[in-house]
C-alpha cells in the first residue's frame, strides 16, 4: 500500500552558480535570476530575504574588495535550508557584523543579512573566501514541497491517479516531478471533459481557476 501523506512527488533541486563581475549594475540581474530560480524550485516565500541576503553579499564585495571583481554567486539546499554562497578573490576584507546607529550606512549590510538568514559565515579557501548564508524555509528536506491546503489536496489526488505508476527514479512510493506534472495535466483535462459533459463552460472554468490562484498566491507572498 503506497502512503500518500507527505511529499510524494519529490522536488529536484540542484544547485547551480553563476560567474559574475562585483559591479553595483549586475546587483539587479542578480536578484532576477534568484528570483526566477526560486520560483522554479517552488520557493516563493523565500524569493524577498533571498534578494535580500545576494545584494548585500554582492554590494559587500563591491565596496570592499573593489568594483569588477571576478565572483561567483552559488545556491543549493543544504537539507531544508536554502545556502546562498558569494565567493570572491581577496582573502583580507572579511565581512563582519557591525553595530551602526542613526543614519550610518557603513556595516549595515552583513546586520541586513544577520537579520533576515537563519546563520552566515565566511570560508577561507587559500586563495579565495566564501560568504554563506542559510535561509529556513519550512520544507521538512531539499526534496519536500512547500505545504498547505490546497498544495496537500492536489498532493493526495495526483497519488490517486498515480497509483500503479512506475518511475525509473520512484523510491518507496515517491515519484518525480516530471511524472507528476504528467499526471496534474492529465487530471485537469478529465476534469475540463467532466465539466464539458455536465453542461459547463471549460474555458470559463479555467479562467475562475486562473483568478483563484493569482488571488491566493498574491495572499501567500
Amino acid at each position: 500500500m503506497i502512503d500518500l501523506d507527505g511529499c510524494r512527488f519529490g522536488v529536484n533541486r540542484k544547485a547551480w552558480d553563476l560567474p559574475f563581475l562585483a559591479e553595483a549594475e549586475e546587483l539587479a540581474g542578480l536578484r532576477r535570476v534568484m528570483r526566477l530560480h526560486l520560483e522554479l524550485w517552488g520557493l516563493p516565500g523565500v524569493v524577498y530575504a533571498a534578494q535580500i541576503c545576494v545584494t548585500e553579499l554582492v554590494a559587500n564585495v563591491v565596496r570592499h574588495v573593489g568594483p569588477g571583481t571576478p565572483s561567483c554567486l552559488a545556491v543549493s539546499m543544504n537539507g531544508d535550508r536554502l545556502r546562498i554562497e558569494v565567493s570572491d578573490p581577496d582573502v583580507r576584507a572579511l565581512p563582519t557584523l557591525v553595530t551602526t546607529a542613526g543614519e550610518a550606512e557603513a556595516g549595515r549590510g552583513m546586520a541586513l543579512v544577520d537579520g533576515v538568514a537563519d546563520r552566515w559565515g565566511v570560508i577561507l579557501r587559500g586563495d579565495s573566501k566564501v560568504t554563506w548564508c542559510e535561509l529556513v524555509t519550512g520544507l521538512r528536506s531539499s526534496t519536500d514541497h512547500v505545504d498547505g491546503p490546497q498544495v496537500a489536496k492536489a498532493e493526495a489526488l495526483l497519488g490517486l491517479c498515480g497509483l500503479g505508476v512506475t518511475s525509473a527514479d520512484s523510491d518507496r512510493g515517491r515519484l518525480s516531478p516530471t511524472v507528476g506534472r504528467e499526471l496534474a495535466i492529465g487530471l485537469i483535462a478529465d476534469l475540463l471533459h467532466w465539466l464539458r459533459a455536465h453542461g459547463c463552460d471549460p474555458d470559463e472554468a479555467l479562467d475562475r481557476a486562473q483568478m483563484h490562484f493569482e488571488a491566493e498566491a498574491a495572499e501567500a507572498a
